[in-house]
């Protein structure tokens, strides 16, 4: 009888999943899989870990949820603590497993262990299915080699397209049972640090539809153009984010959550608007398989060196919030404490960090990468090019007054005094950059 792995990356979730359901019509018995790397917590190019405490600790209740969701059919989620090569290699031996199944994935690295897992065990058999986007990539009436140089060209071929078809509840299908005999002891994962501060959110599948059913239960989506932009308000934006980011929730599920209020409801700008931020998530998706480790390149996209240098002292008041900015500091101390910050704020803190501090954009986007919840390779990485002017953006390097965003987003200085964003304004560099050591690319 057929026995497969089942790989969870970006697809923490058992209902609309098509992955996973293409998976249980084509096997006997299955292995449910999740791969925690020891890298993810270990300092990395950019002196900074994968995987920061909020982002570690909302995975944890998701996979918790994951595990117990795959209970309910008759599976179990099996952990594995290890790198993905070594850790499913050891699965695949001790189970006889002849076929590996997957979510397609925009990430470098994950797509980069699926190959060289294909290169190990050729005589498997490797399925991966559409599961994060909108779109399959036959759909798409370009190929990823002709990848549309603008968000606003992408946009306009790919609007009238027709979302892919998903499974629904895969507690309806025949679920494969666990290989007889099957005896795994969890392995001991790290930590998290103790947090004075409740977190925004709450890990796993239950928990992202659930605030899905409240957002759309209300008139929030009626005025959301209106309210994106605010800095601190829990209603001002979606918050679909968290979630969507590990695949707790997928994305065509939230479009057809939207697409049933504007029929039910109202169809205004605003829900447009949200569908139109949907698209702006699609292209980066996209443009992270169309460029592939070009997403990490200091040139970017573009292949434009930027006139920057790495400044340690002004990146560490960067990140502590201790910048001449109250604004920044403000969003840099709310994302330290809480893992979340605003679409707004993540602009006016990035667009400091390249225009003001002259800091390589890459630091700010490997920061964001530890701290942030909702962190997705594609948005992450794509959002830092664009406004660093090495992405696709034909506008060119992106910068923000932050006098005048303060004065629109926050004039009474609430959010400011919040999150103590007034600080003594010393001298930025009290150290030479000359005196730091020299970053290997």
């Amino acid at each position: 009888m057929n026995t497969g792995i089942f790989w969870f990356t970006n697809d923490l979730r058992v209902d609309d999943n098509p992955a996973l359901a293409n998976a249980t019509k084509h096997l006997g018995h299955l292995l449910c899989v999740y791969v925690v790397e020891p890298s993810w917590f270990e300092p990395n190019r950019y002196g900074q870990k994968s995987l920061g405490d909020h982002r570690w600790h909302f995975l944890l209740e998701s996979l918790d949820d994951l595990q117990g969701a795959l209970g309910k059919v008759g599976q179990q989620l099996l952990l594995v603590n290890d790198t993905p090569l070594s850790g499913l290699g050891k699965l695949i031996t001790a189970f006889g497993v002849n076929s590996l199944f997957r979510s397609q994935n925009a990430g470098y690295y994950e797509n980069h262990y699926w190959q060289q897992l294909q290169q190990r065990y050729p005589q498997l058999l490797f399925k991966e299915f559409p599961s994060h986007t909108l779109f399959s990539e036959d759909s798409l009436p370009f190929s990823l080699n002709d990848f549309p140089g603008s968000f606003s060209k992408f946009r306009k071929q790919v609007e009238s397209l027709t979302p892919i078809a998903t499974e629904g509840n895969i507690s309806q299908l025949t679920f494969p049972s666990p290989p007889k005999g099957l005896a795994w002891a969890q392995p001991k994962l790290p930590k998290t640090s103790n947090s004075q501060h409740t977190p925004l959110f709450t890990g796993g599948s239950r928990a992202g539809k659930k605030h899905l059913l409240q957002y759309f239960s209300k008139r929030h989506a009626s005025s959301y153009k209106e309210t994106r932009n605010a800095l601190g308000d829990w209603e001002s934006s979606t918050k679909f984010s968290p979630w969507l980011a590990n695949g707790s929730l997928s994305i065509n599920h939230i479009l057809r959550n939207l697409q049933h209020y504007e029929a039910t409801i109202e169809r205004n700008d605003s829900t447009e608007w949200i569908y139109f931020e949907i698209l702006w998530r699609e292209y980066f998706q996209w443009l992270a398989h169309a460029n592939s480790y070009r997403l990490f390149s200091p040139k970017g996209i573009k292949q434009i060196k930027p006139l920057t240098s790495f400044y340690p002292e002004r990146f560490q008041r960067w990140c502590q919030g201790n910048t001449p900015f109250p604004l920044v500091n403000a969003c840099m101390k709310q994302l330290k404490s809480t893992g979340y910050l605003s679409n707004r704020g993540r602009q006016i803190v990035a667009s400091c960090f390249v225009n003001e501090l002259n800091l390589d954009w890459r630091y700010g986007a490997a920061y964001f990468e530890q701290e942030l919840i909702d962190y997705d390779v594609a948005v992450n990485w794509g959002n830092w090019q664009y406004l660093a002017g090495v992405g696709t953006d034909p506008r060119g390097k992106r910068h923000f007054d932050i006098d005048k965003q303060t004065a629109l987003y926050d004039p009474d200085h609430r959010f400011i005094n919040k999150w103590q964003g007034e600080t003594n304004i010393l001298p930025m560099d009290s150290v030479d950059a000359s005196d730091w050591p020299i970053t290997r690319l």
